[in-house]
């Protein structure tokens, strides 16, 4: 058996050892030989403790991984894979425009903590990355669309890194939510991945051989290749990337980076397998604590938040504005994935944004944090240990582990 020696940065609750554990088989196995997971926010680390339970203390780091690059570097092993999905705050469509700052902000700078683990280990590089972000990326900053990934593949090019990346919604493939993240894979030069994309035609290796796509196949179509090179320095890239056409990222949802030369086209997936809807994950009612159920004196605030407004509203400093929004499906649509669980899902006040199912009894409720768990495809009572809330916020912040898996499944061919 050959294994796969992994360090996951960002690791949050461990979604992408998860994943590629289940990717294993008799011939590969993903071992994680370190990873790191501090949050800075805040004083008690939830996500680390239950990462340490659930995997135990060996090869854990709860510290600022740009402490640990700057000062304690030879603390990280050897490895074959890097993975993590770098913190997106900065990116997330959560966040007001005006509010996402890319990759000069202050979770964004944590890119470079990557680059820089990569830049040390020189020789000892590993051969390949498997990184994961929302796709917003692709698109940021708002002044200078696509710049703050035309920085990350700048950069990954000076390393000596080909790259390929997808846009996947875990929905279009069967899996029980709706949740759109953009995932980056890279080849170290010499690998074999790495060999067999720079000689590819760029449109075969993006529809039709790539490791994404061989995973999470897609349509033929006729959308047209679009080609550019981004530049070899990042600091020319930061200044000048879609300058002349700000408003319009170059970026697809799908591509390819190979010695600086972009290759990106939309693509569509395709997929006839067994899909797995939001009722299918429920726990039944009778196990269902009485606080997730809502109650008829909330009814009507929840109501309000989930539906359809336009109003006249009034700033701090007396300026009047109209706000609208459009109304959502209350209660939510069981016989469907569900919608993206996001990190305010906890607590019982109500929300716009909390997911609200009908039980058969025709009450109204919440969804349980095992049920969170479950639309990630984590095993069940997995963040068991924290607050309810604290389940909820770790689950908005997790991926969907089964995507992590066919990634693996994939990847493994060239192992």
């Amino acid at each position: 058996m050959k294994k796969i020696k992994v360090v996951e940065l960002f690791a949050g609750v461990g979604g992408f050892r998860l994943g590629l554990r289940k990717a294993s088989n008799k011939k590969i196995k993903y071992e994680t030989v370190w990873n790191s997971q501090w949050e800075p926010s805040t004083k008690v680390q939830h996500a680390s403790e239950i990462y340490i339970k659930r995997f135990g203390p060996e090869g854990h780091s709860c510290e600022d991984i740009r402490t640990v690059v700057d000062n304690k570097f030879n603390e990280i092993p050897k490895h074959d894979l890097l993975v993590g999905g770098f913190p997106c705050q900065d990116y997330s469509v959560a966040r007001t425009a005006n509010q996402a700052n890319g990759l000069v902000g202050k979770k964004g700078v944590l890119w470079w903590s990557i680059y820089d683990i990569l830049k040390k280990s020189g020789k000892n590089a590993p051969d390949f990355l498997m990184l994961e972000n929302v796709d917003r990326l692709l698109k940021s900053p708002t002044k200078q669309r696509g710049r703050d990934f035309a920085v990350v593949l700048s950069s990954l090019n000076s390393l000596g890194y080909a790259v390929e990346w997808r846009v996947i919604n875990a929905a279009e493939y069967g899996f029980p939510q709706r949740r759109r993240r953009v995932f980056i894979l890279g080849y170290k030069k010499e690998t074999k991945p790495y060999k067999e994309l720079k000689k590819s035609e760029p449109n075969n290796w993006i529809t039709k051989l790539g490791v994404i796509t061989k995973g999470f196949p897609v349509e033929k179509n006729t959308d047209e290749l679009n080609t550019f090179t981004v530049h070899e320095d990042t600091t020319v890239v930061s200044k000048e990337f879609s300058s002349n056409s700000p408003k319009v990222s170059p970026f697809e949802n799908a591509g390819i980076m190979v010695d600086g030369k972009v290759y990106t086209r939309k693509v569509k997936p395709k997929y006839n397998g067994k899909q797995i809807f939001l009722k299918d994950i429920l726990i039944d009612d009778k196990n269902i604590p009485e606080e997730f159920f809502i109650k008829e004196s909330d009814l009507e605030r929840w109501k309000y938040l989930k539906g359809s407004k336009k109003e006249e509203r009034t700033t701090k400093d007396g300026f009047k504005y109209w706000y609208s929004e459009g109304g959502m499906i209350f209660p939510d649509n069981v016989n469907a994935p569900s919608r993206t669980i996001v990190t305010g899902e906890g607590g019982s006040s109500p929300s716009r944004f909390k997911h609200v199912i009908k039980t058969k009894s025709g009450r109204l409720r919440r969804l349980t944090p095992i049920e969170l768990e479950r639309l990630n495809m984590f095993p069940d009572n997995h963040t068991e240990g924290v607050s309810d809330t604290k389940r909820a916020f770790l689950m908005g912040n997790a991926l969907v582990v089964g995507v992590i898996e066919k990634l693996g499944q994939s990847l493994n061919r060239f192992f």
